[in-house]
């Protein structure tokens, strides 16, 4: 019997190639999952805290009693950051936390601006009475 006519030749000769495919998928694999690793951002937790302070900044400023639709918009976003760090789905939690940051300056500011409003109603007030009583003393 010769070697190329023994029933196992064919077996023996695809192995190697066999081991080369087995080697290129199992390095395929491994790139892949590095890549996977090496794509995946870190917990957003500074992001969290800071939006965490913007939020607590706007409900300190009146937000709750001025603003409270974009309040309420800027606590519900945190909240479902948190719940997206906790999966670890950390590009969810920090697209979150950056809306939820963005609604609660937005809250910030439109109780700023509707105080600003209501002092700028005051003043009208305040100056139309001064102008009212100089008019009642004027000979």
């Amino acid at each position: 019997m010769t070697p190329s006519s023994h029933p196992n030749a064919a077996r023996r000769a695809a192995l190697p190639a066999t081991s080369r495919q087995l080697g290129a998928v199992l390095a395929f694999a491994v790139a892949a999952v590095l890549a996977a690793c090496a794509s995946t951002p870190p917990p957003p937790t500074e992001q969290i805290a800071v939006t965490t302070a913007a939020v607590a900044n706007a409900a300190a400023q009146g937000a709750q009693e001025l603003s409270p639709a974009e309040l309420g918009l800027a606590r519900d976003k945190l909240r479902r950051a948190n719940l997206a760090m906790a999966a670890q789905d950390n590009e969810q939690a920090m697209r979150l936390a950056q809306q939820a940051q963005l609604d609660a300056q937005l809250s910030q500011a439109k109780a700023n601006s509707a105080k600003a409003r209501r002092a700028a109603e005051e003043v009208e007030a305040a100056s139309r009475a001064l102008r009212e009583e100089m008019s009642r003393k004027a000979p």
